[in-house]
């Protein structure tokens, strides 16, 4: 396991060199927009209050005269103009250090778990990532492939784009921009709970990983009912129709049952499901508005 640490490309030093390289404005709709190279971002709202991340590329016009309509990728959400500024830092930190790698892409002819490779990045040897007609991901040689913790090793050498990408950024690091290994960083700990916590040699508190606080709610929840569709009734007004089963497995055989909940209760539901409290919501077998209920429980 390559021992280097994680460092973020955050970092004071990296933030102030990468801003030189940033151009910040506010567009002709009104909106923060920075361009950096032949990259253009913008803080677009979507309407309720919530902002995400636009980017374009190759457009010229001056910052002053860019409109929404010029945006056509949607990069994620942002919270403020504040987190807005360092992205774009970032991402300006990120293609400064891309610039001094020697990634090369070429074609190769090679068979990949996700079809024909279309484009190959050699980031070095043994090391390179595949792009195809619909996925794509990492293929190491053995040698390299020997260098990842045995825990999380693909027999095969194969890593997809996803989230096993990060195993490999975090086992060779010194290939990847800061950006990047905080990506991959924070994709492991979300993804890989038990070997991000091996390598950076510390227990996980609950909110800090995506599947182990999942497999915490699965274990607590396992013989309640949770949710595993709901509609709006159309017979009880203010109220969510919804479907549970024990453990909200849905491919289970185990019986389905209706309740009625408020709607502002189920819109406070969980990130993992919303559990049935048996004391509050009392089992519904009256008329359903799902198409096709009718038939399912005849």
């Amino acid at each position: 396991m390559n021992g280097a640490s994680f460092t973020s490309a955050t970092d004071p030093v990296s933030i102030s060199s990468a801003a030189d390289g940033v151009e910040f404005g506010t567009s002709a709709d009104g909106f923060p927009v920075a361009r950096i190279g032949e990259i253009l971002l913008g803080l677009i709202s979507n309407g309720s209050g919530d902002f995400f991340l636009a980017s374009a590329w190759r457009i010229t016009k001056p910052l002053a005269e860019v409109r929404r309509h010029h945006f056509y990728r949607h990069d994620g959400r942002v919270k403020d103009e504040a987190a807005f500024r360092l992205r774009a830092i970032e991402t300006a930190e990120h293609m400064r250090e891309l610039s001094a790698f020697s990634r090369i892409q070429t074609r190769m002819s090679a068979s990949t778990p996700w079809g024909g490779s279309q484009l190959a990045t050699i980031y070095a040897e043994g090391i390179v990532s595949h792009s195809t007609s619909g996925h794509g991901g990492f293929h190491l040689s053995p040698d390299r492939n020997l260098q990842i913790d045995a825990s999380v090793r693909s027999a095969g050498g194969w890593y997809e784009e996803d989230s096993e990408w990060a195993i490999v950024a975090l086992t060779f690091p010194d290939l990847f921009t800061g950006y990047e290994r905080q990506c991959a960083n924070e994709a492991a700990r979300n993804t890989f709970p038990d070997y991000w916590e091996k390598l950076r040699g510390r227990q996980l508190s609950a909110g800090e990983s995506w599947l182990k606080d999942r497999a915490e709610f699965d274990r607590v929840h396992a013989d309640d009912w949770i949710v595993i569709s709901a509609i709006i009734s159309s017979h009880h007004s203010g109220m969510t129709e919804v479907f549970a089963k024990r453990g909200g497995n849905r491919e289970s055989q185990r019986e389905e049952r209706r309740f009625l909940v408020p709607h502002e209760e189920y819109g406070r539901r969980g990130r993992f499901g919303f559990v049935i409290d048996l004391a509050r919501h009392a089992a519904y077998d009256g008329p359903s508005s799902l198409v096709g209920w009718s038939a399912r429980a005849a």
